[in-house]
Protein backbone atom coordinates (compact mmCIF):
# COMPACT_ATOMS: atom_id res chain seq x y z
CA UNK A 1 0.00 0.00 0.00
CA UNK A 2 1.50 3.64 -0.70
CA UNK A 3 1.53 6.12 1.94
CA UNK A 4 1.50 9.63 1.72
CA UNK A 5 2.96 12.00 4.64
CA UNK A 6 1.19 15.41 5.52
CA UNK A 7 4.36 16.47 4.95
CA UNK A 8 5.24 15.96 1.30
CA UNK A 9 1.85 17.49 0.62
CA UNK A 10 2.97 20.74 2.51
CA UNK A 11 6.27 21.21 1.11
CA UNK A 12 7.15 24.00 -0.73
CA UNK A 13 8.30 21.97 -3.50
CA UNK A 14 5.47 19.87 -3.96
CA UNK A 15 2.98 23.13 -3.93
CA UNK A 16 5.44 24.75 -6.68
CA UNK A 17 4.98 21.93 -9.31
CA UNK A 18 1.59 19.85 -8.45
CA UNK A 19 1.43 18.11 -11.72
CA UNK A 20 5.14 16.46 -11.12
CA UNK A 21 4.00 15.54 -7.24
CA UNK A 22 0.37 14.14 -8.85
CA UNK A 23 1.91 12.20 -11.93
CA UNK A 24 4.09 10.31 -9.58
CA UNK A 25 1.52 9.25 -7.84
CA UNK A 26 -0.58 8.22 -10.59
CA UNK A 27 2.48 6.25 -12.16
CA UNK A 28 2.54 4.27 -8.69
CA UNK A 29 -1.37 3.45 -8.25
CA UNK A 30 -4.22 4.93 -8.50
CA UNK A 31 -5.29 4.89 -4.74
CA UNK A 32 -3.27 5.85 -2.04
CA UNK A 33 -3.28 6.29 2.22
CA UNK A 34 -2.47 9.48 3.95
CA UNK A 35 -0.39 9.18 7.09
CA UNK A 36 -1.01 12.14 9.62
CA UNK A 37 -4.25 12.99 8.21
CA UNK A 38 -5.87 9.06 8.04
CA UNK A 39 -7.61 9.69 4.46
CA UNK A 40 -7.45 7.51 1.45
CA UNK A 41 -6.60 9.62 -1.44
CA UNK A 42 -8.18 9.01 -5.11
CA UNK A 43 -6.12 10.24 -8.04
CA UNK A 44 -7.69 9.18 -11.10
CA UNK A 45 -10.39 11.50 -13.21
CA UNK A 46 -12.33 8.16 -13.00
CA UNK A 47 -12.08 6.98 -9.40
CA UNK A 48 -12.70 11.23 -8.55
CA UNK A 49 -15.98 11.06 -10.28
CA UNK A 50 -17.29 7.83 -8.42
CA UNK A 51 -15.80 9.74 -5.04
CA UNK A 52 -17.65 12.84 -5.64
CA UNK A 53 -21.18 10.44 -7.37
CA UNK A 54 -21.76 7.39 -5.29
CA UNK A 55 -23.94 7.77 -2.33
CA UNK A 56 -22.24 5.13 -0.46
CA UNK A 57 -19.64 8.45 0.12
CA UNK A 58 -21.53 10.68 2.97
CA UNK A 59 -20.83 14.62 3.66
CA UNK A 60 -22.74 14.13 7.20
CA UNK A 61 -19.91 13.15 9.71
CA UNK A 62 -22.96 12.77 12.06
CA UNK A 63 -23.36 9.61 10.70
CA UNK A 64 -20.34 8.49 11.21
CA UNK A 65 -19.40 9.72 14.83
CA UNK A 66 -21.11 11.85 16.83
CA UNK A 67 -19.25 11.92 19.32
CA UNK A 68 -17.26 15.16 18.60
CA UNK A 69 -20.03 16.99 17.29
CA UNK A 70 -21.51 16.27 21.14
CA UNK A 71 -18.74 17.57 22.49
CA UNK A 72 -17.92 20.66 20.48
CA UNK A 73 -21.09 22.87 19.62
CA UNK A 74 -18.93 25.20 17.88
CA UNK A 75 -17.14 22.41 15.45
CA UNK A 76 -21.41 21.46 15.15
CA UNK A 77 -22.65 25.03 13.55
CA UNK A 78 -20.30 25.13 10.93
CA UNK A 79 -21.71 21.73 9.49
CA UNK A 80 -25.00 22.36 9.17
CA UNK A 81 -24.53 23.48 5.11
CA UNK A 82 -25.66 22.10 2.07
CA UNK A 83 -21.92 21.36 1.57
CA UNK A 84 -21.86 19.16 4.59
CA UNK A 85 -25.25 17.04 4.46
CA UNK A 86 -26.64 14.18 2.41
CA UNK A 87 -29.49 14.06 0.91
CA UNK A 88 -32.48 14.51 1.67
CA UNK A 89 -31.44 17.44 3.93
CA UNK A 90 -29.04 18.89 1.16
CA UNK A 91 -31.93 18.95 -1.62
CA UNK A 92 -33.96 20.97 0.89
CA UNK A 93 -31.27 23.37 1.83
CA UNK A 94 -29.58 23.84 -1.85
CA UNK A 95 -33.94 24.76 -2.58
CA UNK A 96 -34.20 27.58 -0.11
CA UNK A 97 -30.57 29.12 -1.15
CA UNK A 98 -30.70 28.78 -4.27
CA UNK A 99 -34.23 30.73 -4.42
CA UNK A 100 -32.18 33.75 -2.78
CA UNK A 101 -28.48 32.75 -4.45
CA UNK A 102 -29.88 33.22 -8.27
CA UNK A 103 -28.20 33.37 -12.26
CA UNK A 104 -30.17 36.80 -12.24
CA UNK A 105 -28.53 38.24 -9.06
CA UNK A 106 -25.04 36.76 -10.32
CA UNK A 107 -25.22 38.41 -13.57
CA UNK A 108 -26.49 41.80 -12.10
CA UNK A 109 -22.89 41.79 -10.18
CA UNK A 110 -21.04 42.14 -13.60
CA UNK A 111 -21.26 45.83 -13.33
CA UNK A 112 -20.01 45.94 -9.42
CA UNK A 113 -17.25 43.40 -10.33
CA UNK A 114 -15.95 45.55 -13.35
CA UNK A 115 -15.78 48.80 -11.23
CA UNK A 116 -14.11 47.45 -8.20
CA UNK A 117 -11.99 45.60 -10.21
CA UNK A 118 -11.26 48.92 -12.23
CA UNK A 119 -10.79 50.64 -8.63
CA UNK A 120 -8.21 48.42 -7.54
CA UNK A 121 -5.99 48.54 -10.50
CA UNK A 122 -6.69 52.63 -10.37
CA UNK A 123 -4.56 52.13 -6.95
CA UNK A 124 -1.20 50.66 -8.35
CA UNK A 125 -1.51 51.65 -12.01
CA UNK A 126 1.13 54.45 -12.10
CA UNK A 127 3.25 53.22 -9.50
CA UNK A 128 3.99 50.30 -11.85
CA UNK A 129 4.05 47.05 -9.47
CA UNK A 130 2.21 45.64 -6.84
CA UNK A 131 1.39 42.13 -5.40
CA UNK A 132 -1.02 40.42 -7.40
CA UNK A 133 -2.46 38.44 -4.05
CA UNK A 134 -2.81 41.30 -1.54
CA UNK A 135 -3.59 44.16 -3.50
CA UNK A 136 -6.02 42.39 -6.19
CA UNK A 137 -6.78 39.00 -5.83
CA UNK A 138 -8.10 38.79 -2.30
CA UNK A 139 -9.81 42.48 -2.04
CA UNK A 140 -11.65 41.64 -5.18
CA UNK A 141 -13.72 38.45 -4.30
CA UNK A 142 -13.72 39.19 -0.43
CA UNK A 143 -15.53 43.02 -1.54
CA UNK A 144 -18.14 41.40 -4.17
CA UNK A 145 -19.09 38.74 -1.61
CA UNK A 146 -19.66 41.15 1.18
CA UNK A 147 -21.21 43.40 -1.52
CA UNK A 148 -23.77 40.24 -1.84
CA UNK A 149 -24.22 39.60 1.73
CA UNK A 150 -24.95 43.64 2.83
CA UNK A 151 -21.37 43.58 4.70
CA UNK A 152 -20.40 47.02 5.82
CA UNK A 153 -16.89 47.79 4.54
CA UNK A 154 -15.52 48.68 8.12
CA UNK A 155 -15.86 45.23 8.62
CA UNK A 156 -14.36 43.20 5.78
CA UNK A 157 -11.26 43.74 7.27
CA UNK A 158 -11.33 40.88 9.87
CA UNK A 159 -12.21 38.20 7.01
CA UNK A 160 -8.60 38.21 5.97
CA UNK A 161 -7.26 37.28 9.77
CA UNK A 162 -10.44 34.51 10.49
CA UNK A 163 -10.22 32.96 7.54
CA UNK A 164 -6.51 32.52 7.07
CA UNK A 165 -6.23 31.23 10.36
CA UNK A 166 -8.99 29.22 10.00
CA UNK A 167 -8.08 27.67 6.40
CA UNK A 168 -4.33 27.60 7.81
CA UNK A 169 -5.02 25.81 11.05
CA UNK A 170 -2.96 28.17 12.64
CA UNK A 171 -2.73 27.64 16.64
CA UNK A 172 -5.31 30.71 16.55
CA UNK A 173 -8.08 28.46 14.70
CA UNK A 174 -10.46 28.21 17.23
CA UNK A 175 -10.44 31.59 18.37
CA UNK A 176 -10.54 33.17 15.22
CA UNK A 177 -13.52 30.89 14.43
CA UNK A 178 -15.42 31.94 17.37
CA UNK A 179 -14.94 35.38 16.40
CA UNK A 180 -16.32 34.57 12.97
CA UNK A 181 -19.34 33.44 13.87
CA UNK A 182 -20.39 35.54 16.89
CA UNK A 183 -19.65 38.34 13.79
CA UNK A 184 -22.13 35.65 11.38
CA UNK A 185 -25.01 35.90 14.66
CA UNK A 186 -24.62 39.18 15.03
CA UNK A 187 -24.85 40.13 11.40
CA UNK A 188 -28.08 37.75 11.03
CA UNK A 189 -29.84 39.50 13.76
CA UNK A 190 -29.07 43.03 12.24
CA UNK A 191 -30.70 41.97 9.22
CA UNK A 192 -33.79 39.89 10.91
CA UNK A 193 -34.11 43.57 12.38
CA UNK A 194 -33.63 45.70 9.22
CA UNK A 195 -33.16 43.62 6.40
CA UNK A 196 -32.18 45.16 2.60
CA UNK A 197 -31.69 44.05 -0.55
CA UNK A 198 -28.55 41.61 -0.39
CA UNK A 199 -28.46 38.23 0.25
CA UNK A 200 -28.42 37.17 4.01
CA UNK A 201 -31.84 39.36 4.03
CA UNK A 202 -32.83 37.00 1.73
CA UNK A 203 -31.80 34.17 3.05
CA UNK A 204 -33.47 35.06 6.56
CA UNK A 205 -36.76 35.55 4.67
CA UNK A 206 -36.75 32.78 2.33
CA UNK A 207 -39.57 30.28 2.87
CA UNK A 208 -41.46 27.36 1.16
CA UNK A 209 -44.12 25.70 1.75
CA UNK A 210 -43.49 26.78 5.31
CA UNK A 211 -40.08 25.61 5.51
CA UNK A 212 -37.19 28.15 6.39
CA UNK A 213 -33.57 27.99 7.05
CA UNK A 214 -32.99 27.26 11.21
CA UNK A 215 -30.58 29.69 12.79
CA UNK A 216 -27.90 27.51 12.70
CA UNK A 217 -28.23 26.21 8.99
CA UNK A 218 -28.41 30.60 8.06
CA UNK A 219 -25.18 30.93 10.81
CA UNK A 220 -23.25 27.87 8.92
CA UNK A 221 -24.49 29.03 5.26
CA UNK A 222 -23.44 32.62 5.75
CA UNK A 223 -19.89 31.17 7.28
CA UNK A 224 -19.53 28.85 4.11
CA UNK A 225 -20.60 31.53 1.50
CA UNK A 226 -17.89 33.99 3.10
CA UNK A 227 -14.66 31.36 2.96
CA UNK A 228 -15.62 29.44 0.30
CA UNK A 229 -17.04 32.82 -1.94
CA UNK A 230 -13.55 34.33 -1.50
CA UNK A 231 -10.50 31.78 -0.46
CA UNK A 232 -11.04 29.95 -3.76
CA UNK A 233 -11.42 32.96 -5.55
CA UNK A 234 -8.39 34.58 -4.53
CA UNK A 235 -6.70 31.29 -5.78
CA UNK A 236 -8.15 31.25 -9.51
CA UNK A 237 -6.83 35.23 -9.41
CA UNK A 238 -3.84 34.59 -8.11
CA UNK A 239 -2.66 31.02 -10.01
CA UNK A 240 -3.99 31.79 -13.12
CA UNK A 241 -2.22 34.95 -13.36
CA UNK A 242 0.62 33.56 -12.19
CA UNK A 243 -0.13 30.60 -15.01
CA UNK A 244 -0.45 33.01 -17.40
CA UNK A 245 2.94 35.12 -16.64
CA UNK A 246 4.75 31.63 -17.05
CA UNK A 247 2.69 31.14 -20.61
CA UNK A 248 3.69 33.89 -22.20
CA UNK A 249 2.32 32.86 -25.52
CA UNK A 250 -0.90 32.36 -23.72
CA UNK A 251 -1.06 35.52 -22.40
CA UNK A 252 -0.60 37.37 -25.45
CA UNK A 253 -2.93 35.10 -27.29
CA UNK A 254 -5.46 36.02 -24.61
CA UNK A 255 -4.38 39.66 -24.01
CA UNK A 256 -5.18 39.70 -28.27
CA UNK A 257 -8.60 38.10 -28.25
CA UNK A 258 -10.70 38.87 -25.37
CA UNK A 259 -13.33 36.89 -26.50
CA UNK A 260 -11.37 33.26 -25.63
CA UNK A 261 -11.63 34.20 -21.73
CA UNK A 262 -14.61 32.16 -20.93
CA UNK A 263 -12.60 29.23 -22.23
CA UNK A 264 -9.58 30.64 -20.81
CA UNK A 265 -11.55 30.68 -17.22
CA UNK A 266 -12.24 27.11 -17.64
CA UNK A 267 -8.17 26.29 -18.57
CA UNK A 268 -6.96 27.95 -15.37
CA UNK A 269 -9.04 25.98 -13.16
CA UNK A 270 -8.27 22.74 -14.61
CA UNK A 271 -4.37 23.69 -14.48
CA UNK A 272 -3.69 25.79 -11.69
CA UNK A 273 -6.19 23.78 -9.14
CA UNK A 274 -7.08 26.58 -6.76
CA UNK A 275 -9.08 23.72 -4.71
CA UNK A 276 -6.55 20.52 -4.92
CA UNK A 277 -7.97 18.28 -2.82
CA UNK A 278 -11.79 17.67 -2.60
CA UNK A 279 -13.49 18.53 0.70
CA UNK A 280 -13.66 14.59 2.92
CA UNK A 281 -16.11 12.14 2.29
CA UNK A 282 -16.78 9.36 4.89
CA UNK A 283 -17.59 5.51 3.51
CA UNK A 284 -21.07 4.18 5.02
CA UNK A 285 -20.01 0.86 4.52
CA UNK A 286 -17.06 -1.18 3.30
CA UNK A 287 -16.04 -0.02 -0.31
CA UNK A 288 -13.91 -2.04 -2.41
CA UNK A 289 -11.21 -0.27 -4.73
CA UNK A 290 -8.90 -1.04 -6.81
CA UNK A 291 -7.57 -4.44 -5.08
CA UNK A 292 -8.49 -2.88 -1.11
CA UNK A 293 -11.16 -1.96 0.91
CA UNK A 294 -12.06 1.47 2.49
CA UNK A 295 -13.99 0.13 5.38
CA UNK A 296 -16.71 1.93 6.91
CA UNK A 297 -16.46 5.32 8.78
CA UNK A 298 -13.08 6.05 6.76
CA UNK A 299 -12.43 9.01 4.87
CA UNK A 300 -11.78 9.47 1.32
CA UNK A 301 -10.35 12.79 -0.71
CA UNK A 302 -10.40 12.66 -4.66
CA UNK A 303 -7.20 14.62 -5.61
CA UNK A 304 -9.30 17.22 -8.28
CA UNK A 305 -5.72 18.31 -9.62
CA UNK A 306 -4.56 14.65 -10.84
CA UNK A 307 -8.10 14.13 -12.19
CA UNK A 308 -8.14 17.00 -14.24
CA UNK A 309 -4.12 15.90 -15.35
CA UNK A 310 -5.13 12.73 -16.10
CA UNK A 311 -3.89 11.70 -19.76
CA UNK A 312 -7.22 9.34 -19.81
CA UNK A 313 -9.31 12.16 -19.77
CA UNK A 314 -7.43 15.13 -21.18
CA UNK A 315 -4.98 15.53 -24.32
CA UNK A 316 -1.60 16.72 -23.38
CA UNK A 317 -2.58 17.89 -19.84
CA UNK A 318 0.04 19.48 -18.58
CA UNK A 319 0.08 21.76 -21.25
CA UNK A 320 -1.75 24.80 -20.55
CA UNK A 321 -3.90 25.47 -23.74
CA UNK A 322 -6.01 28.23 -23.35
CA UNK A 323 -8.30 27.08 -26.35
CA UNK A 324 -8.98 23.62 -25.00
CA UNK A 325 -12.22 22.39 -26.37
CA UNK A 326 -13.14 19.61 -24.42
CA UNK A 327 -12.72 20.56 -20.83
CA UNK A 328 -14.99 18.42 -18.56
CA UNK A 329 -12.49 19.67 -15.61
CA UNK A 330 -13.64 18.84 -12.09
CA UNK A 331 -12.71 22.16 -10.43
CA UNK A 332 -15.92 22.48 -9.20
CA UNK A 333 -16.59 19.50 -8.20
CA UNK A 334 -19.55 17.16 -9.42
CA UNK A 335 -22.97 15.53 -8.28
CA UNK A 336 -25.36 17.18 -5.68
CA UNK A 337 -22.51 18.82 -4.11
CA UNK A 338 -21.32 21.25 -7.40
CA UNK A 339 -20.53 24.56 -6.22
CA UNK A 340 -23.58 26.65 -5.81
CA UNK A 341 -21.08 29.77 -6.64
CA UNK A 342 -19.38 28.29 -9.79
CA UNK A 343 -21.63 31.22 -12.16
CA UNK A 344 -19.83 34.24 -10.12
CA UNK A 345 -16.65 32.62 -9.67
CA UNK A 346 -16.27 32.64 -13.46
CA UNK A 347 -17.71 35.59 -13.96
CA UNK A 348 -14.83 37.03 -11.53
CA UNK A 349 -12.31 34.95 -13.55
CA UNK A 350 -13.19 36.93 -16.91
CA UNK A 351 -13.69 40.12 -15.93
CA UNK A 352 -10.31 40.24 -13.74
CA UNK A 353 -8.41 38.43 -15.98
CA UNK A 354 -9.33 40.61 -18.81
CA UNK A 355 -9.12 43.59 -17.44
CA UNK A 356 -5.83 42.93 -16.02
CA UNK A 357 -4.25 42.10 -19.42
CA UNK A 358 -6.02 44.82 -21.02
CA UNK A 359 -4.86 47.25 -18.27
CA UNK A 360 -1.53 46.51 -17.25
CA UNK A 361 0.81 46.48 -20.27
CA UNK A 362 4.37 44.23 -19.72
CA UNK A 363 2.87 42.24 -16.95
CA UNK A 364 5.48 40.25 -15.82
CA UNK A 365 6.93 38.74 -12.77
CA UNK A 366 9.27 40.89 -10.46
CA UNK A 367 10.75 37.84 -8.23
CA UNK A 368 12.04 34.46 -9.60
CA UNK A 369 9.48 31.73 -9.54
CA UNK A 370 11.09 29.95 -7.06
CA UNK A 371 11.12 32.79 -4.68
CA UNK A 372 7.23 32.39 -5.00
CA UNK A 373 5.74 30.76 -1.91
CA UNK A 374 2.48 28.76 -1.19
CA UNK A 375 0.16 28.10 1.52
CA UNK A 376 0.24 25.26 3.09
CA UNK A 377 -3.15 24.30 3.74
CA UNK A 378 -3.24 20.74 1.49
CA UNK A 379 -6.77 21.10 0.18
CA UNK A 380 -5.95 24.48 -0.99
CA UNK A 381 -3.54 25.38 -3.73
CA UNK A 382 -2.32 29.27 -3.29
CA UNK A 383 0.01 31.51 -3.49
CA UNK A 384 0.87 34.02 -0.04
CA UNK A 385 2.39 36.77 -2.32
CA UNK A 386 3.14 37.14 -6.05
CA UNK A 387 4.79 40.34 -6.50
CA UNK A 388 4.48 41.69 -10.45
CA UNK A 389 5.60 44.98 -12.33
CA UNK A 390 4.17 46.55 -15.71
CA UNK A 391 4.39 49.45 -17.33
CA UNK A 392 2.69 53.17 -16.18
CA UNK A 393 1.01 55.11 -18.20
CA UNK A 394 3.62 57.33 -18.70
CA UNK A 395 5.74 54.49 -20.04
CA UNK A 396 3.90 53.64 -22.78
CA UNK A 397 2.66 57.11 -23.88
CA UNK A 398 5.56 58.80 -22.59
CA UNK A 399 5.62 61.47 -19.99
CA UNK A 400 4.26 64.17 -22.43
CA UNK A 401 1.53 62.42 -23.60
CA UNK A 402 -0.31 60.58 -20.86
CA UNK A 403 -3.20 60.48 -20.27
CA UNK A 404 -4.66 62.77 -17.14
Amino acid sequence: MSRISLQEFQSQETKRDLHVFYAQLRSMEPLHYVEDLNFWLTTTYEDALFVLKDPRFTKDRRKISTQQHEQDPLIASIFQNMLTVDQPDHSRLRRLVSKAFTPRMIEQLRQCIQQITDELLDAVQERGSMDVITEFAYPLPITVISEMLGIPVSDRASFRTWTQAIVNQREDTRTALEAFLHYIQSLLAAKCAHPGNDLVSRLVQVRENEDQLSETELVSMVFLLIVAGHETTVNLLGNGTLALLQHPDQMNLLRADPSLLPMAVEELLRYTAPVSLSDERWASEDIPLHGKVIRKGEQVTAALISANADTQQFSDPTKLDITRQENQHLAFGKGIHYCLGAPLARLEGQIAFGTLLRRLPDLRLAIQPNQLTWNINPMLHGLTSLPVVFQTSAQVYGTQDAPA
